[in-house]
Parts: structure tokens; C-alpha cells; sequence
């Protein structure tokens, strides 16, 4: 049995898990019993969407999901932890945050005939480049989480170990999470773009495709497996993720079954952003001064008042956000939740601003998921280090992957 703790190459002992067992095993490996859960709840059903697995995806949604789009904009700028690294890179917070702003809106505040490009034209291209963005965006993450548990194993020098990773993440959890989504036309705008580089041939040889795919994800989960087994300083958390991240893309690479993987994909990736942020400030200095920062210290430095402060924020914005999240049609959950207030912003004067912001949003969240997690900096790793669970951090890996620079 591996011990519960090992000694980082700093010197000093470190958890392999970022708060435990139980509390990784609800936030970081949640793909373990979202999996089996989601595919029990739509059993016997002929639609998943009829099926409970829609309940559940509403709680998902109004719990988590602009709580974690929020999450790394309130850890730079709502927390005490981070108030030095913003005041140290001005341009990384502060100037291209607001540059990205400022062009989401003057891209869709003006009327059609105010630019070359319709409205709805613009939010194609938009939506385009977002869902090029996102697919990189959740591929990063698990490169981050692999990276953060072979860190907490004292393994962040082994770049072999990280070139693993980092082609495990971006090659299943990006690369086949693409197929998945060009097999079942899922791709945003797909007939725009992909169907014209993508053979038709792809689409007739699905099935081969997605053999193919299946079996480059049982080797590349083998390998991932292999090379825990034979490290020197064995890490059950990284198994266990590497599992769950393996169990996700199967599911989206079954045919029929993109609604399901949609649920796994995103109710994964946002409980992993939370989690993450409720921990990331917990070990913050106090304020010297200021009733409001000794307010947000309180609630920085108890994980479960953040973890709850997300959450009821996610429940509360999510009509606002619908407006641009459901620009190809669907489901809008907000509406069960409040009625005729949320149809009623899809229909307002507001709807210009409302897609405006959720792309800003969207943007700024890759761009200071980045910032937030950049690890190799020693001025991050002294903030972050109520995450990291170290009182003096040495050289640790990047959580985030360099992403473009929109992104």
C-alpha cells in the first residue's frame, strides 16, 4: 500500500492528494462516479435527455458552471493571495483582460449594418474560435491536475514523466474529445468549418473511426498506467484520474450517446475548476487594513464558504448567461429556475450586451486560468500555496499548458 504522504523533492513531507481522499475524490476525481452515475440514470432510456441524467445536468449547470467560468477572475482579484502578482504583471491582469473586453463588446453592441459582418455572422466567427478555445482550455486542465499530483509525489522534475502527461492531455482529452464531436456533428457551426477540410469519407467510415480511436485510447491509458506503476514515488490519485479522464472519452467516442458525454465532459471540468479555487487561497495572509478585505479574507480562508459562494453566484447569474451559451438552440435550464424572467432576457433589449459578456467571460476565464496557475513563477507558487499545501514552494510544473494568445 502506497503511504498516505511522501517526501517532495523540496525536503519536506507532502500529501499525494490535495486535501484527501474524500474531498479529491469528490471535486478532482469526480469522473469516477459521474461516469457510472450518469450511465445508470440512463438506462433502459430510449432519449438520455427524457432520462433523469437531464435532471442531474441541470444541477450541474446551475451549481457549477459560471462558478467555474468565474472562479480564476475572483482568485485574481478577490483574493488577498493574489494581490502581489497582479501588482507584478499589470499587462497579464489588467491591460489584456480589458483589451479582450473591450473587443467582445464593440463586436457586438453595434447594429448589423455598423460593420461588415452582420450580428449573426459575428457570433459565428465567435463561437467558432470559442469552441476551439474551450477544446484546448479542458484539455490543459488535466494536464494541470496530472501535473499538480506529480508534483505532490515529488516528481516535478521528470520532464519524460511530463511529456506523458502533456501528450495524454492533449491527445485524448483534446485531440480524440474532437473526433468524438466531428463524428457526432457536435462541432459549434460544424457545417461552416469542419465539414469542409473533413473528407465526406469520414462521416461513411465512422464506425472504423471510432474503433480506431477506442483502441488509441486503451493504449495511450495503458501507458499513462504503466509509467505510474514504474515510477519511483507511485501516485493512486494520478491512476485514478488518468481512469476517469479514460472513461469520458470512451463514452463520447459510443454513437449515440453525445449528451451523455456533453454531461460528463463539462459537469467534470467544472467541479475540478471550483475545487481547485476554493483550495487555491485558503492559506493567505491576512489583510493589514480595509473592512472589505478583511471580509473577503474570512471567506478566502474557509475552502467551503468559497466552494458555496461560487455556487450560489453560478445559480444566480446563469439566466444572464444563457442568453449567449444556447446560441445553436437546446435546453435552457434557467428557465425552470426562473420563468418568465429569463425567457424575458432572451427577448430584451440586453441581448447584444448579454452575448457580448458571455464571450468576454468565456475569453477572460482561459486567459486567467493561465495567469492564476502559472506555477513556474515564484510569485504564483507563494500565492497558490494553499493549494499546493507547501509553506515554501520549489520549482513546480505549470497547471495550465501555454494557450494562445486570445486565450
Amino acid at each position: 500500500m502506497v503511504s498516505p504522504s511522501t517526501r517532495a523533492a523540496g525536503g519536506e513531507n507532502t500529501s499525494l492528494w490535495v486535501c484527501g481522499p474524500a474531498w479529491d475524490g469528490v471535486w478532482m476525481l469526480n469522473a469516477l462516479w459521474l461516469a457510472p452515475l450518469v450511465l445508470w440514470l440512463a438506462r433502459g432510456a430510449a432519449d438520455p435527455e427524457s432520462s433523469p441524467v437531464d435532471a442531474l445536468y441541470l444541477a450541474t449547470t446551475a451549481l457549477f458552471w459560471i462558478g467555474h467560468r468565474l472562479c480564476s477572475a475572483w482568485i485574481a482579484y478577490g483574493t488577498e493571495a493574489y494581490r502581489p502578482v497582479v501588482r507584478r504583471y499589470p499587462v497579464r491582469f489588467l491591460v489584456v483582460p480589458a483589451l479582450v473586453t473591450g473587443v467582445c463588446f464593440a463586436a457586438f453592441l453595434p447594429a448589423d449594418d455598423a460593420l461588415p459582418w452582420t450580428r449573426e455572422q459575428r457570433l459565428v466567427a465567435f463561437a467558432i474560435v470559442d469552441y476551439v478555445f474551450v477544446t484546448y482550455h479542458f484539455a490543459a486542465q488535466h494536464f494541470g491536475v496530472l501535473s499538480l499530483y506529480r508534483e505532490r509525489a515529488g516528481r516535478s522534475a521528470g520532464s519524460a514523466t511530463r511529456r506523458l502527461d502533456r501528450l495524454f492531455a492533449l491527445g485524448i482529452g483534446g485531440a480524440l474529445v474532437l473526433v468524438a464531436d466531428v463524428l457526432a456533428g457536435a462541432v459549434a457551426y460544424q457545417d461552416l468549418w469542419i465539414d469542409r477540410v473533413v473528407p465526406d469519407g469520414v462521416v461513411a467510415a465512422a464506425e472504423a473511426i471510432r474503433t480506431g480511436a477506442l483502441g488509441v485510447l486503451l493504449v495511450a491509458t495503458a501507458a499513462m498506467l504503466a509509467a505510474e506503476v514504474r515510477a519511483p514515488r507511485r501516485s493512486p490519485p494520478r491512476v485514478l484520474y488518468v481512469l476517469g479522464v479514460a472513461a469520458i472519452v470512451a463514452v463520447g467516442l459510443q454513437p449515440r450517446s453525445l449528451f451523455l458525454f456533453l454531461v460528463l465532459w463539462t459537469s467534470q471540468h467544472w467541479m475540478v475548476a471550483v475545487g481547485l479555487a476554493s483550495r487555491t487561497p485558503s492559506a493567505e495572509p491576512a489583510p493589514a487594513r480595509g473592512i472589505a478585505r478583511r471580509a473577503l479574507h474570512a471567506l478566502n480562508g474557509r475552502p467551503w464558504a468559497v466552494l458555496c459562494f461560487l455556487m450560489a453566484g453560478s445559480v444566480a447569474l446563469m439566466p444572464f448567461f444563457e442568453v449567449e451559451a444556447n446560441r445553436q438552440g437546446g435546453v435552457y435550464y434557467g428557465d425552470r429556475i426562473f420563468g418568465a424572467f429569463a425567457t424575458g432576457l432572451r427577448t430584451s433589449s440586453w441581448v447584444p450586451a448579454l452575448v457580448a459578456l458571455g464571450f468576454a467571460t468565456g475569453f477572460l476565464h482561459y486567459l486567467l486560468d493561465r495567469g492564476v496557475y502559472r506555477l513556474s513563477d515564484p510569485a504564483t507558487r507563494t500565492a497558490a500555496r494553499g493549494l499546493l499545501g507547501r509553506p515554501t514552494p520549489g520549482p513546480l510544473p505549470r497547471l495550465e499548458e501555454r494557450s494562445p494568445a486570445a486565450a
